[in-house]
């Protein structure tokens, strides 16, 4: 059971990944897109849509923080123990908190607002569902584990475990003694990045970057151009 949970299902999740976005963008690219409603209903969104991927943002640069950079680096910098659990755990919740009611307002917007429910496909509602999931036990690992109770050092193992995946030399073993509010989060990550390619997550590998040195667009008042024509 323990390879089954903390090897294979890994590697079937990153397999589903990596091919599921290959598969995606060679038969749907017209439907890799966010399909925004906007248009639909914009004054929950505006708030909405900043708190999340805000909170979003904050709280994966936090997991690649924790997860990919080992303590002896943290160490090396005059980063210890205690003042790393501070930060984390301080701005961990904080983030968790803007993802929590960014998403609140979203579902909340999505579901209460006739046009925008109508947009709402089955995909959708199984991301949503699996996203708050993965949302609401992070926060429970964060603030009732580490916040509340007496904290626990996932760097020692729930991060070396995660390299060793990424290295194609995974440890089951570092993963037995993790506490299960820790075990279950990282299994719902895995389920969330199974889905991901079939879902509109995908729009976040669509960033406009290009928009950064692309030409300014020119738009001229087509009556000053009549004007100028006679």
């Amino acid at each position: 059971m323990s390879v089954a949970l903390w090897v294979v299902v890994p590697y079937i999740a990153l397999t589903i990944f990596v091919v599921g976005h290959v598969w995606r963008w060679r038969v749907d690219q017209f439907g890799w897109t966010t399909r925004t409603t906007q248009v639909l209903e914009s004054r929950i969104l505006r708030l909405g849509s900043p708190l999340f991927h805000l909170g979003a943002f904050a709280a994966i640069g936090g997991h690649v923080l924790g997860l990919l950079v080992p303590k002896s680096w943290t160490a090396a910098v005059g980063v210890d123990e205690h003042l790393y659990h501070l930060v984390s755990v301080s701005a961990g919740t904080v983030a968790g908190l803007m993802v929590v009611a960014g998403l609140a307002l979203l579902l909340a917007r999505r579901f209460t607002s006739p046009r925008v429910r109508r947009t709402t496909t089955r995909a959708d509602k199984v991301l949503f569902a699996v996203l708050a999931v993965v949302i609401l036990l992070g926060m429970s690992a964060t603030v009732g584990k580490n916040l509340l109770g007496g904290g626990y050092d996932y760097r020692a193992t729930i991060a070396v475990w995660f390299r060793g995946v990424l290295s194609f030399r995974p440890d089951p073993d570092l993963m037995t003694g993790v506490p299960p509010i820790f075990q279950l989060h990282a299994l719902s990550a895995w389920l969330l990045a199974a889905i991901w390619p079939f879902t509109r997550l995908v729009h976040v590998w669509s960033a406009p970057i290009a928009y950064l040195w692309r030409p300014y667009v020119v738009y001229r008042r087509r009556a000053v151009h009549a004007a100028a024509g006679k």
